[in-house]
């Protein structure tokens, strides 16, 4: 399984996820294959692991992202709370994350491709 891959490896010609989509920290996993579309937006999300003396709202701006136009369409995906209109997504399994997150205003969902794993 590959971590950090560029996107053109990761999708195929209709810019769809080649490969599933696994958690980074079990084996749950997330998307199957062809389920999501690449899509370039910049969103920040909470660092997945913070040190001690660190910020609690401190953030990483990431761009790459797996757009899921149905919540339906995930094998497994835990739901934050809704904190500033959007709900955090992460593994249901493990609860690791976030991953992603979920727009409430559009109801589309966005997968972080550094924050997962492809099989």
């Amino acid at each position: 399984m590959s971590e950090e891959n560029p996107e053109s490896l990761l999708k195929n010609d209709a810019g769809k996820n080649k490969d599933k989509v696994f958690c980074t920290f079990c084996p749950s996993k997330v998307l199957n294959q062809g389920s999501a579309t690449f899509v370039n937006i910049q969103f920040s999300l909470p660092y997945m692991q913070r040190k001690g003396d660190g910020q609690a709202d401190e953030r990483e701006s990431i761009s790459d992202y797996w757009l899921v136009e149905d919540m339906y369409t995930f094998e497994n995906i835990g739901v934050s709370n809704t904190v500033e209109n959007v709900k955090y997504l992460a593994c249901a399994d493990c609860e690791r994350g976030p991953i992603g997150w979920h727009d409430l205003k559009t109801k589309k969902s966005y997968i972080a491709l550094s924050r997962v794993k492809h099989a």
